[in-house]
């Protein structure tokens, strides 16, 4: 795979999955934009692409506020003038079973994980169209498709990011435009190690293969889905999960 020319953005990439997503496409020649809401942590991990070499810029974002949005896409395209590839990656938890869920931690879920993606989607989209090409990645959860006990946000929101994922899959192939999700399971990151050792050890024990993912298989399935080799797969979600939901 070889994404030299292309220009791929990923939102929430400063660190975690979506850093890992970034650094995979800048090592394969593409160029880069770091996205988050915090533009401190951004600008660094864009200097830490730069000193190896890659072609990176850090641009703020609330993914939830249409203006940052706009913002977002018009800098990228400044920049490097064509926007190729794009992975909604930007998401939180607010975990509490629901009869303790408070109305601002749905909301504050929904609006990051499943309105941020709409916004995002919808202003490259215009971008994506007018090139007649495009690689759009969702990233989506194995608790979007089988739900968790504590997690009714989290779950609602990445299953709604699948029903996105469709429907606009459906609007944008006749231009050229394939989008996609993956469906991560338990993988290792700052997210996960907040988990108590029993949470962990739950977990472990549901997975065939018996491990944590790590970012970087992620990375490498997100890459796949934006080349050339996945340009007639399009409205699907892959799962990453080691085998927890078969």
């Amino acid at each position: 795979m070889e994404f030299k020319g292309k220009t791929a953005l990923i939102t929430g990439s400063a660190r975690g999955i979506g850093k890992a997503i970034a650094e995979r496409f800048a090592g394969l020649g593409a160029k880069i934009v770091i996205s988050d809401v915090l533009l401190d942590l951004a600008e660094a991990t864009a200097a830490e692409f730069k000193s190896k070499g890659y072609e990176a810029i850090a641009v703020k974002a609330n993914v939830t506020d249409a203006g940052e949005v706009a913002h977002l896409i018009d800098e990228t395209v400044a920049r490097f003038q064509t926007l190729d590839i794009l992975v909604n990656n930007a998401g939180i938890t607010r975990d509490t079973l629901l009869v303790r869920m408070s109305e601002e931690d749905w909301d504050k879920v929904l609006d990051i994980n499943l309105k941020g993606a709409f916004l995002v989607t919808q202003a490259a989209a215009k971008i994506m169209m007018k090139q007649r090409s495009g690689r759009i990645i969702n990233i989506s959860s194995v608790v979007g498709r089988m739900g968790n006990a504590g997690q009714a946000n989290y779950a609602a929101s990445k299953a709604g990011l699948i029903g996105l994922t469709k429907a606009v899959a459906k609007e944008l192939a006749g231009r050229n435009v394939t989008v996609n999700a993956v469906a991560p399971g338990y993988i290792a990151t700052e997210m996960t190690e907040k988990l108590s050792p029993a949470a962990k050890e739950a977990f472990l024990a549901n997975i065939p293969l018996k491990r944590a993912g790590s970012p970087g298989d992620i990375a490498g399935v997100v890459a796949f889905l934006a080349s050339d080799d996945a340009s007639y797969i399009t409205g699907q979600v892959i799962g990453i999960d080691g085998g927890l939901l078969m």
